[in-house]
C-alpha cells in the first residue's frame, strides 16, 4: 500500500487514527493496534513477505537476549553477520553472479529474486541496534517493543532511519495529552506537504525525465537541452519523491504523538559536499558516520587513511542504495568531493558562500545523472548530452510551472519541517486550503496510475 494512494488515506490512516486514539488509555492496546496496522500496512504490498519480516526480529530477538545472558560477542557477531547476509542474498547475490558470469564471458538469466519492500532500512536499524548492544547504549528490550520499534509503519519501508532509543521510549507515553491536538494539526499539514511533493511536483517532474534517460538506455544520445532538462528534473525529482515520503511519515507519526527524526533540511542550499550530506537523507549519514567511518578511524587519523575511510563509506552508501555499477560510482565520486573538501579544509583557505553553493550544486546534479542512468553506458551519453557531444537542441518544457515552482521550492524556501513545526501558526484560512489542497491531490491521484516512491526500490 502506497502513502500517495487514496485508498491509504481516506480508509487505512483514519482507521488506525480512531483506533488509536479510541484505546489510548492502555499501552498494550495502542501497542496491539500499531502492530497489527503495520503488519496489515506491509502485508497489502506482499502477504508472503510477513512471516519473512516476523522472522528478522524474531532472530534480531534471539540474538539480543543471547547476549543479555550470556555477553559474548560471538552472538552479536552472529546477529550482524545474519542480517548482511540476508541482504546481501536479497539485494546483491543476482548481481554478483552476473559479474562474474560476464568475465567468463558468458549470459547471466536474472534471478527471479523479490526484494522485500524496506528491506535495506530495517535492516540498518537492527544492525546498528546489536552494535549499539555491544557499545552498552542499548538494553535488551521486550519482544512486542522491539517488534513495534521494527514494524512502526509510518518508517518501515523507506526511513527515517530511526534508532531504538529515539522511538521504543516515546511508545510508553498516551497520546492523549497537552501537544495532542497541536501534533494532530501539525502532523495532518506535515503529511499534506509530503503528499504536494509527491503527487503534484515528483510524479511530474519524473515524466518530464524518464523518456530521455529511457531513450539514452536504448543507445540514443539527448542533445544539451534535452539532457539538461532532464538532469534537472531527475534532480527535483528525486528530493522532491524522498523528501515528500520523509515527510509524511514524520507527519503520520507525528499525529500518533510520536516524533520522528528529520531526514532532509533544504539539501540543495548547501555550500559544500559536506554540507550536502549533513542535509540530505540526514539519518542515513548519521548512521555511515557512527558505525562505519568513525569506527574506520574517521578523522583521527593520518590524511591518507582519512580519504580512504571516506572512499570506503561512500563506497558502502553507493551499494546501499542498490546493485550496479552506476550506484558504486555515484558513492565513489562522492567520497572523492568529500576526500577534496577534507583536504581543501586543511589548508585554512575558505571559498566565498555563492562559489561553494554552484559547485556543490552542479556537481550533484551531475553525479545524480549517474545515478539515475541503468547502468554506466546510459549515464555515459547522458552526461555527454550535457557536455553538448549532440549539439545543443531546443528542448520543449512540458510543466513550465512545476519546474519552476520546484526549483524556487528547493533552492529559496525553508525546509517543510522548518515551514510546518516552527513558522506556521493555527489560523483557519490555512484549515481550509488544506482541506482544499488535500480533496484536489485525492482527485490528482485518481486520474493517473499510482507511482511508487523510489526509495522503495532501496
Amino acid at each position: 500500500m502506497l502513502f500517495a494512494s487514496q485508498s491509504f488515506l481516506v480508509v487505512f490512516l483514519p482507521l488506525v487514527l480512531g483506533l488509536y486514539y479510541a484505546v489510548s488509555g492502555s499501552r498494550a492496546a495502542r501497542q496491539g493496534v500499531v502492530i497489527a496496522a503495520s503488519l496489515v500496512f506491509y502485508g497489502l504490498w506482499d502477504w508472503r513477505f510477513v512471516p519473512f519480516l516476523l522472522g528478522m526480529v524474531g532472530f534480531n530477538q534471539m540474538v539480543a537476549m543471547a547476549w543479555g545472558c550470556w555477553r559474548r560477542r560471538e552472538w552479536l557477531w552472529l546477529g550482524i553477520a545474519g542480517n548482511l547476509l540476508v541482504l546481501g542474498g536479497f539485494k546483491y547475490a543476482d548481481w554478483l553472479a552476473g559479474c562474474l558470469v560476464s568475465l567468463t564471458g558468458g549470459i547471466h538469466m536474472p534471478w527471479p529474486v523479490v526484494l522485500p519492500l524496506g528491506l535495506s532500512f530495517f535492516v540498518f536499524q537492527k544492525i546498528s541496534y546489536l552494535v549499539d548492544l555491544g557499545r552498552g547504549q542499548a538494553r535488551v528490550y521486550r519482544l512486542a517493543d522491539f517488534l513495534e520499534f521494527v514494524t512502526f509503519f509510518p518508517q518501515l519501508v523507506a526511513g527515517p532511519i530511526v534508532r531504538h532509543n529515539e522511538l521504543i521510549w516515546q511508545f510508553d507515553a498516551s497520546p492523549r495529552g497537552a501537544m495532542m491536538w497541536e501534533n494532530i494539526g501539525r502532523g495532518s499539514l506535515l503529511l499534506l506537504v509530503g503528499l504536494g511533493k509527491k503527487v503534484g511536483l515528483a510524479d511530474t517532474l519524473g515524466s518530464m525525465c524518464t523518456p530521455v534517460f529511457d531513450a539514452a538506455h536504448m543507445g540514443h544520445a539527448p542533445d544539451m537541452a534535452a539532457a539538461w532538462l532532464a538532469a534537472v528534473a531527475y534532480m527535483l525529482q528525486i528530493y522532491f519523491d524522498f523528501s515528500g515520503y520523509s515527510d509524511m511519515a514524520i507527519g503520520m507519526a507525528l499525529m500518533m504523538g510520536i516524533r520522528l527524526p528529520f531526514n532532509f533540511n533544504a539539501p540543495y542550499r548547501a555550500v559544500s559536499v559536506r554540507d550536502f550530506w549533513r542535509r540530505w537523507h540526514m539519518t542515513l549519514s548519521r548512521f555511515l558516520r557512527d558505525y562505519i567511518y568513525i569506527p574506520l578511524g574517521g578523522n583521527r587519523c593520518a590524511p591518507l587513511r582519512q580519504v580512504a575511510n571516506v572512499m570506503v563509506t561512500m563506497g558502502l552508501a553507493g551499494l546501499w542504495h542498490g546493485a550496479g555499477w552506476t550506484f558504486v560510482l555515484w558513492g565513489l565520486l562522492h567520497g572523492a568531493a568529500l576526500a577534496v573538501a577534507h583536504v581543501w579544509t586543511r589548508t585554512g583557505r575558505v571559498m566565498p558562500r555563492w562559489g561553494g553553493r554552484v559547485l556543490t550544486l552542479a556537481f550533484v546534479l551531475l553525479t545524480w545523472v549517474v545515478f539515475r542512468a541503468a547502468d554506466l553506458p546510459t549515464a555515459g551519453r547522458m552526461l555527454a548530452g550535457i557536455g553538448g557531444a549532440q549539439g545543443i537542441g531546443a528542448a520543449s518544457v512540458r510543466h513550465p510551472v512545476v519546474l519552476g515552482l520546484a526549483l524556487l521550492v528547493a533552492l529559496v524556501g525553508p525546509s517543510s519541517q522548518e515551514a510546518v513545526l516552527e513558522r506556521m501558526r493555527p489560523a483557519p484560512w490555512l484549515a481550509v486550503a488544506g482541506g482544499m489542497a488535500f480533496v484536489l491531490l485525492l482527485f490528482l491521484m485518481g486520474g493517473r496510475p499510482p507511482e511508487p516512491f523510489i526509495y522503495f526500490q532501496f
